[in-house]
């Protein structure tokens, strides 16, 4: 029967991180530098928030759109901390994950034929869906800019049958994040035009050393703002994504919402009220312990003549292949694993412009860093 399943997704793969996790899964005396899952528990006064919930049976349907307490919070949340202003109760969604509120964007605003230009390298989440949805990734080269996608960079790939941008920052797997003036020239360049922006911003809570702003500040009336809760509050498990976009946009989007899962966990809804309240600013201790690994992680990585963008944001480096080898990215990878067993990501899971790189996350104790990248250096030698 395997030939009847839909072409379009026997075409696509199980993601590349997913795909060479599960390869070194098991593994003994692995070190494991390869997922972005955050190494804090969450915190307790959302777990114990959850709990009530259970103990006085908030556990039934909520309203599609998500229960109005967590859409109220969320949407002062991203006025407090990047002055967006949103309606909580009919321009806000809360989703199963922020991977659920890409997809849910993607199936309204995409039709057969058009195109969605996207930055390469790029997290590897949203090619398969736009593929699903008939339409066509095409990645802009951003190797030579500094991983930066700007709006010098997107015009050139604009083209009549363009309908979406993404701007997926803080960056996984770079790191690198755009300033305000920067958004403000992609703003500039799509105003007007029948272009919709889908701002990835799961990791804003995680910046070093400057301020997140979002695109939605410049550009409301065509941008669909995605973030949620699992890296900033260590809610990974959870499964709580947030979706903020004007009403014209969000009432056609709540529709696949509300087909595809009905509405998000009605306890972890409650949980997600409390982190963006009384846990509005959880993610700062945690920011500060990532920028300490960030800088002791990129001092090793230099002084072993490693070729890497010191990130803005988020828990990746990504880093250039040494000189000396000639393996491609999955096969450096592998032997990684095989002779020196510290699991990195290769740069090819994340579009043809990955090749030649590895991403590692630094979201691992310490002490866990220390014994990854002493490996990596024993490797090299």
């Amino acid at each position: 029967m395997e030939h009847l399943i839909n072409k379009r997704i026997t075409q696509i793969e199980i993601s590349g991180i997913r795909k060479f996790f599960n390869l070194v899964s098991g593994v003994e005396d692995m070190i494991s530098l390869s997922i972005g899952q955050p190494d804090f528990p969450t915190p307790e006064h959302v777990k114990k928030a959850a709990i009530r919930a259970i103990t006085e049976n908030q556990t039934v349907y909520t309203h599609n759109a998500g229960l109005i307490e967590t859409r109220i919070a969320a949407a002062r949340f991203v006025e407090r901390k990047y002055g967006l202003i949103y309606n909580p109760e009919t321009e806000v969604i809360v989703t199963t994950g922020a991977s659920e509120a890409i997809d849910i964007a993607f199936r309204a605003i995409l039709e057969e034929g058009c195109e969605v230009i996207l930055p390469g390298p790029v997290y590897p989440g949203y090619e398969p869906i736009i593929t699903m949805c008939g339409a066509t990734p095409v990645f802009a080269d951003i190797r030579y800019h500094e991983f930066k996608f700007t709006a010098d960079v997107i015009k050139k790939y604009i083209s009549e049958k363009t309908r979406c941008v993404v701007l997926p920052y803080p960056s996984n797997p770079t790191g690198v994040s755009l300033s305000g003036d920067e958004l403000r020239e992609i703003a500039d360049l799509l105003r007007g035009r029948d272009i919709f922006v889908l701002a990835d911003e799961i990791y804003s809570e995680l910046l070093y050393g400057m301020k997140h702003v979002s695109i939605g500040s410049f550009l409301k009336e065509q941008t669909i703002v995605i973030n949620g809760l699992s890296k900033s509050h260590s809610m990974t498990g959870w499964r709580i994504g947030l979706l903020f976009a004007p009403e014209k946009i969000s009432r056609h989007i709540l529709k696949v919402h509300q087909y595809n899962v009905t509405c998000a966990n009605a306890i972890a809804q409650v949980a997600a009220a409390e982190a963006l309240t009384v846990g509005i600013n959880d993610a700062v201790p945690m920011r500060d312990e990532y920028e300490k690994r960030r800088d002791f992680v990129y001092k090793r990585l230099t002084d072993m003549g490693l070729k890497t963008v010191k990130p803005d944001g988020a828990f990746y480096f990504f880093v250039k292949l040494p000189e000396s080898t000639k393996l491609n990215s999955f096969d450096f990878a592998i032997d990684l694993v095989n002779k020196s067993k510290v699991a990195v990501v290769p740069g090819s899971a994340f579009s043809e412009f990955g090749e030649g790189y590895f991403r590692l996350s630094f979201a691992y104790s310490m002490d866990m860093l220390k014994e990854g990248l002493d490996r990596i250096q024993a490797y090299l030698h």
